[in-house]
């Protein structure tokens, strides 16, 4: 676990108006191993695509969603599967890259 990883989770509050606005609030921050899925596993699971897969190891953590999701550093992933590891050891996030 080489990696700090911070897992954000969409939040709606309500301005001086009454909008909505939504925004991304921490739910955790976390060490993760951080894996490049492979061409083997990318073209298998997402086709030919410009999207880059990154898979991220962590210790088990209830109450993640496929609706989270990852920030290492400046750059945020989706999360697209929540694989668990044994018997809640440890969870791996398979994720896509996004603009922002």
């Amino acid at each position: 676990m080489d990696r700090t990883i911070t897992i954000e989770r969409v939040t709606t509050t309500v301005d001086d108006f009454g909008t909505p606005i939504s925004g991304w609030a921490t739910v955790a921050t976390i060490r993760a191993q951080r894996i490049q899925a492979t061409t083997e596993e990318f073209m298998r699971s997402f086709g030919a695509s410009t999207e880059t897969a990154v898979i991220f190891r962590i210790r088990h953590m209830d109450g993640l969603t496929l609706a989270d999701r990852v920030k290492e550093g400046s750059a945020v992933f989706d999360l697209k599967e929540i694989k668990e590891l044994g018997r809640r050891e440890g969870l791996e996030l398979r994720t896509v890259a996004t603009g922002g």
